[in-house]
């Protein structure tokens, strides 16, 4: 039989409705009497409690992990490169939902399947669309323009740097995005009755009487959503040192550009993307570097077509400078105005398949703003409010900076541009042995490229390198971990996790934190000739303020690799061992 409830029995109850209604969960109970019921209300209710204040259930936050392969909420792969978020009405409902449409190339797909090789050739295979009620949680609608389409209109080439724009007097979705093949070059057009496609070839715009060139350089494609216009932002097809702003709209009854607007003359850029804060608009680009990472850089204005400040002249925004703004480059922002905060996204595209430069291929991150000033967080792991706007660094945050050693193009020191005798993020103080500098023959690299064997075992391309093939060595290789104006390192205790490899002979090797005047290490033992994971798995940490590193004494021609370096906060649950 049911037991008979009291008042007070009936507020319980209706606490535990609220709690299984939170993890949708059906749950048909009878209860014998009184002592059963309070002892299941007491076995939902403690894991809660216990939980309080590391992750709060119900509380409209979800989780962005970066530095790994992203999955559609029913577990398919991601695919979305060098596209843009959007917002528009559904079809179905009426009611506006994010609609993020991307490149999928043939590449990703394998690099994904096995990250151990770097592949040679970007190959399109679709362009792909996912919708989002809260920016974290994608349901793959469809490849919206696929292969098969393109191709009616010429063969091979190549397909990149998209957006899609509402057209209001043709009710019409138009996609605009880089296009070469066989027959020509320019901006290919395409259009949809639906933003969830399929959207067909309507025709392709040759740049050349705009700008001098058939083609853009690297686009993207902004939405000021305080007009309701829409700008198609992109440089120069040659050199790319030149940047334009484009309205979208109807000229002579098709969609075209109808104006275009020089807003930039300088150093080469590409990655050209936009975004609005508080009234401001922020021109961004990255350097030119191909696949790789780049510095995040922008310029500031008032009015959409500027003038841009500093004139011609871009800054590198503040936060992205140790790893290359986590080794990404500049894909598209978004601009969420949410109920208690307006917070800027970074989505950076990380070109891993053809830089072997780490796993993932989106990088997102929060920006803040000092005044009008932007800074970049580096985080690999935060989690998102899309109703609030608000944002928090996640409890398994990796607080490293350019861990995998994949923030640097090439064999440093480098004497070829971008010059570098340093490890982006690092600091390499040579004790004893031959110096490092980009003008001596004799210096040690600093980083190895990674074998395919070694991608088996660590991340990219990339690793630490700590050797010097001529003489006997002591080097400390550190990183001082810091709390900055937007990201506090909070004082506690934390797991220091890297692999290492190494040969040869060493008096002293060893990992090492040290913080408020407090030393922790752990030695790098003889047997550890293949890849292995060492830990120091509680370094406390004081003062907002932890020096990590790396000290070798070896005799020369002793290496020691390291790669995939972590300081996370302390799980005691985890059960880490070294």
């Amino acid at each position: 039989m049911l037991y008979a409830f009291d008042m007070n029995d009936f507020y319980c109850i209706f606490v535990l409705k609220l709690i299984m209604e939170s993890s949708k969960l059906i749950l048909y109970i009878q209860i014998m009497n009184k002592k059963m019921f309070k002892i299941l209300l007491i076995v939902i209710l403690l894991p809660m409690v216990q939980s309080a204040g590391q992750v709060a259930v119900g509380d409209g936050f979800k989780p962005i992990h970066n530095d790994t392969f992203w999955n559609t909420s029913d577990g398919r792969p991601l695919y979305s490169q060098g596209g843009g978020i959007f917002r528009f009405a559904d079809p179905q409902t009426g009611r506006e939902r994010y609609y993020w449409y991307g490149m999928r190339y043939k590449g990703a797909e394998e690099y994904r399947n096995d990250p151990t090789v770097t592949v040679e050739h970007a190959v399109f295979s679709a362009v792909t669309c996912y919708s989002s009620d809260n920016l974290t949680d994608w349901h793959y609608e469809g490849d919206v323009l696929t292969r098969d389409e393109v191709e009616k209109h010429g063969s091979g080439g190549w397909m990149g740097r998209l957006g899609v724009v509402y057209i209001k007097e043709k009710r019409q979705y138009a996609l605009f995005v880089q296009h070469s093949n066989s027959d020509g070059a320019g901006v290919l057009i395409a259009t949809s009755d639906n933003p969830t496609g399929q959207f067909r070839w309507a025709w392709r715009k040759d740049m050349t009487k705009m700008i001098g060139t058939p083609n853009t350089g690297d686009q993207t494609v902004f939405t000021d959503d305080d007009t309701g216009r829409s700008y198609l932002v992109y440089s120069y097809g040659r050199g790319r040192n030149k940047i334009y702003v484009s309205e979208i709209g109807i000229v002579n009854d098709s969609i075209d550009l109808i104006d275009c607007t020089q807003i930039f003359r300088g150093a080469s850029r590409e990655g050209n993307c936009m975004f609005k804060y508080k009234g401001k608009y922020y021109m961004c680009a990255s350097n030119i570097y191909g696949w790789d990472g780049s510095y995040a850089y922008y310029l500031m204005a008032d009015d959409i077509r500027g003038p841009y400040l500093p004139t011609n002249d871009m800054q590198v925004m503040k936060g992205c400078e140790s790893d290359y703004a986590h080794v990404s480059q500049t894909g598209f922002f978004y601009t969420l105005r949410g109920t208690k905060q307006e917070t800027v996204i970074y989505c950076g595209d990380r070109w891993a398949d053809f830089a072997g430069n780490g796993l993932g291929y989106n990088q997102w991150v929060p920006l803040s703003f000092d005044g009008d000033e932007p800074r970049f967080n580096s985080l690999s792991s935060w989690s998102l409010n899309a109703v609030t706007g608000e944002w928090r660094v996640g409890s398994d945050n990796n607080y490293v900076l350019n861990g995998s050693f994949e923030a640097d193009r090439r064999s440093i020191p480098n004497p070829v541009k971008p010059r570098q005798d340093f490890l982006l993020g690092w600091h390499t103080t040579v004790i004893k042995g031959c110096r490092v500098a980009v003008d001596d023959s004799l210096s040690p690299r600093l980083n190895h490229m990674n074998t395919r064997e070694d991608r088996r075992h660590v991340i990219g391309e990339k690793s630490l390198c700590i050797s010097d093939s001529l003489m006997p060595f002591v080097r400390r290789v550190s990183q001082t971990v810091a709390s900055t104006p937007t990201i506090p390192l909070p004082d506690g205790v934390y797991t220091m996790r890297a692999r290492v490899r190494r040969k040869g002979r060493f008096s002293r090797l060893e990992m090492y934190a040290v913080s408020a005047g407090r030393r922790q290490s752990y030695k790098i033992k003889p047997s550890m000739t293949s890849w292995t994971t060492i830990s120091i798995d509680r370094v406390h940490v004081s003062g907002g303020s932890v020096e990590i590193g790396f000290w070798a004494d070896g005799v020369a021609g002793a290496e020691c690799l390291v790669d995939d370096v972590e300081l996370v906060q302390y799980d005691a649950s985890a059960g880490l061992s070294e």
